[in-house]
C-alpha cells in the first residue's frame, strides 16, 4: 500500500483510493490449464473450492493511516469493493455497519452452477462462450436490485477478460442488448459506474451507459501492484468526455454527466 501512494505521488495523482476485497462466495475455480490463477489454485482445496480469506477490516485501516501519515498530501480514501453483494446481506451489512469506508463497490466475480458457484474462467470451459457472458449480464440487475450495499459498480464488462482465445474475437456488439438492460436498471438505481482500464478501453459501454440514463462515472486501474497503477487513466478520461462526461470540481467525486 505504501508503494502505491509513492507511486501516486511520483505519477502526479491527487488521489487515491484503496478498495480492498471483501468476498463471501465460496466457489469452484479453473485449477489447470493456461487460465488458471495460480494464487488461488494454491488457496483452493483438492476439489478446486475456493474460500477468500476473510476482510482484516482493522489491518487494513491501520496500514491506511500509516500511508496517511507518510504522504500528508495525497488524499487516501478508504474503500471495500463486495463481491456479490446480493447472496450476502447480513456479512455485507455487519462490515458497512462499522462505518468506516468512504467508497464502495459491488461487483460480481462468479455465477451459479447448479448447487455450486463458479468462476468464470471455468464456466468458458464448460459453456458457449456468449452463453457465459449473457449468463452474467444477466445476474447484474438482481445484484443491482437486490442489494444497496454500494455506490459503484465494478467491470461491468469482467466477462470479457478471460474471453476464450481459441473462441476468436468476441464481438461487442452481438451482446448490446445484455448490456443496455443492465446498464438501464444500474442507472435507474441512481448509481456510478466504473470505467475499469485493467483491459482494453470499451467506449461502446461507456456510450451505452450515457444513452440509457448514466449520471456518472469513476475511475479504477484495478492496481494490485504500483505500477498499474492509473493505467490508461488518461485515454479513459478521453473517452469519458467524448461519451458526455465531464471531471467532477473534486479529485475524489465520480465524473457527472454534462
Amino acid at each position: 500500500m505504501e508503494r502505491t501512494c509513492a507511486r501516486a505521488v511520483a505519477i502526479g495523482l491527487p488521489a487515491i483510493a484503496f478498495t480492498e476485497h471483501a468476498d463471501y462466495t465460496t466457489w469452484t475455480i479453473l485449477d489447470s490449464g493456461p487460465e488458471a490463477d495460480d494464487d488461488l489454485t494454491a488457496l483452493a482445496t483438492p476439489q478446486g473450492q475456493f474460500t477468500p480469506p476473510e476482510l482484516d477490516v482493522d489491518g487494513y485501516l491501520e496500514c491506511l493511516q500509516r500511508c496517511r501519515d507518510r504522504f500528508p498530501d495525497l488524499i487516501i480514501r478508504s474503500g471495500v469493493e463486495l463481491g456479490e453483494p446480493h447472496w450476502h446481506g447480513a456479512a455485507v451489512a455487519a462490515l458497512l455497519g462499522t462505518g468506516r469506508f468512504d467508497l464502495v463497490l459491488g461487483s460480481l466475480h462468479c455465477l451459479s452452477a447448479g448447487q455450486q458457484r463458479v468462476g468464470i474462467s471455468k464456466l468458458y470451459s464448460e459453456r458457449p462462450p456468449a452463453d457465459v457472458v449473457r449468463e452474467y449480464l444477466a445476474e447484474i440487475p438482481s445484484l443491482i436490485e437486490a442489494s444497496d450495499a454500494f455506490s459503484v459498480l465494478a467491470h461491468i464488462d469482467y466477462p470479457l477478460r478471460d474471453w476464450p482465445a481459441e473462441a476468436g474475437q468476441y464481438q461487442l456488439d452481438g451482446f448490446q442488448e445484455e448490456f443496455r438492460h443492465a446498464l438501464r436498471v444500474l442507472a435507474r438505481s441512481g448509481r456510478a459506474l466504473e470505467i475499469n482500464t485493467e483491459g482494453p478501453l470499451l467506449p461502446h459501454i461507456a456510450r451505452w451507459w450515457r444513452e440509457e440514463g448514466g449520471m456518472a462515472v469513476t475511475f479504477g486501474s484495478d492496481a494490485h501492484e504500483p505500477d498499474t497503477l492509473a493505467r490508461q487513466f488518461h485515454d479513459a478520461a478521453a473517452m469519458a468526455e467524448s461519451c458526455g462526461f465531464r471531471p467532477s470540481s473534486s479529485p475524489c467525486d465520480p465524473w457527472p454527466k454534462r
